[in-house]
This record gives structure tokens, sequence and C-alpha cells, in this order.
């Protein structure tokens, strides 16, 4: 009797994770919008935002700025959030929306 429940056991537990795999792959099909409101491709194997190093990357973006402590932590702000951060150490926002889009409480411009 035990060998037949435990048996039972074991199929509901397969079944439970076939459907899980199941849901998962049909939520992983199905087009999402990032926070920059591109579409990105349905069944994209880079759907997570790639990685950058955001600390080297600011330190470049702020090499050249009066206040750098205050320029790198906002940078950094910024690429944790967007993931990206434009080219140069000034302008050049158009390379990252989002980077470009972000204000701060007073209404002004979060990123350096």
């Amino acid at each position: 009797m035990k060998l037949l429940s435990g048996f039972v056991i074991a199929i509901l537990l397969l079944q439970a994770l076939a459907e899980a795999s199941s849901i998962n792959k049909a939520a992983n099909a199905l087009a999402t919008v990032d926070e920059g409101s591109n579409v990105i491709a349905p069944d994209s194997k880079h759907h997570l935002p790639k990685k950058i190093n955001c600390s080297s990357a600011c330190s470049r973006r702020c090499k050249e700025a009066s206040r750098k402590k205050r320029c790198t932590r906002a940078c950094k702000s910024c690429c944790m959030r967007c993931h990206c951060v434009p080219p140069g150490t000034y302008g050049h926002k158009n390379a990252c929306p989002c980077y470009a889009r972000l204000k701060t409480h007073g209404n002004k411009l979060k990123c350096p």
C-alpha cells in the first residue's frame, strides 16, 4: 500500500513539474516591453538586460566632472536602472534614451 501511494505521489509531482515548465515556456514566448518602451523579440534568448560594469562606465563618464563623487553617484544610480551609460564625458544621451529620461523629485534631469 505504501509503495502504491508513493508511486501516486511521484506521478503527481512529475505532472506538476511538467505543467510548471509549460507555463514558463508560454510566458517566455510572449513579447515583453522594457522600461525604454522597446519591444523585445518573442523567443529572444537575451530577454534580460545586458550586464555592464557601472563602476567603470561611470568613472569614465565622470572623469572630467568638477564634482566627481556626485556625478559618479548619480551615474551609478541611472546605470543600475537603465543598464547603459552614454559614451563620452558629456552629452550623447541619445545612445541611452532611458538614461536621458530619468528625472529627480525636483523634475530636473538626474543623470549626468
